[in-house]
């Protein structure tokens, strides 16, 4: 049995990934996630700290699948291009929902520095992720790029042949 704080958690994902953060109320997460309205307050004081909280326990563990996903290549080039295969496996998993981090990033407003700050940390930590395994700046940004940009767009087109284009280029990139 999950707790309450987990159930809204969860249920904060499902409604989020559905619906948009916009359109997903407090009052939908609170009866959909089945706790009393006091218990949201205890650990929730917004909606706003909500989405905090949705988007740290996302960014675990996405990293960690990552990180699961890519542990076992040693080399630079097959490293790189398990991450890619990733994407296809998340898109499989989650049927084409993109990151909940662009996701949320286009329905918030630009001054909301508290949401903002999660997003661009998550981010930071991506572009780290391609920057300790390749050393060349410029390659890395280039594969953090490409990697980006495979996300929105199998979202968008909901198939992964962009994903295996980019992979294409990464066999030319790398050597």
């Amino acid at each position: 049995m999950s707790s309450p704080k987990e159930r809204i958690v969860k249920t904060t994902f499902e409604l989020f990934a559905k619906q948009g953060y916009h359109s997903t109320g407090i009052n939908q997460i609170i009866s959909e996630a089945n706790v009393a309205k006091a218990s949201f307050y205890q650990y929730f004081k917004s909606k706003e700290d909500l989405c905090v909280e949705f988007l740290n326990v996302r960014h675990d563990y996405w990293f960690n699948e990552l990180h699961q996903f890519t542990i076992q290549e040693k080399e630079t080039k097959s490293k790189i291009l398990s991450s890619f295969d990733f994407l296809i496996y998340m898109n499989e998993k989650e049927n084409f929902r993109g990151c909940s981090f662009l996701n949320i990033l286009s329905e918030i407003p630009t001054d909301n520095v508290k949401i903002l700050n999660v997003i661009q940390h998550h981010k930071t930590d991506l572009r780290n992720f391609f920057s300790e395994i390749i050393e060349d700046k410029d390659l890395s940004d280039h594969i953090y790029l490409l990697f980006e940009s495979s996300i929105i767009e199998s979202q968008l087109f909901r198939k992964n042949e962009l994903i295996e284009k980019s992979k294409k280029i990464i066999n030319q990139l790398i050597n």
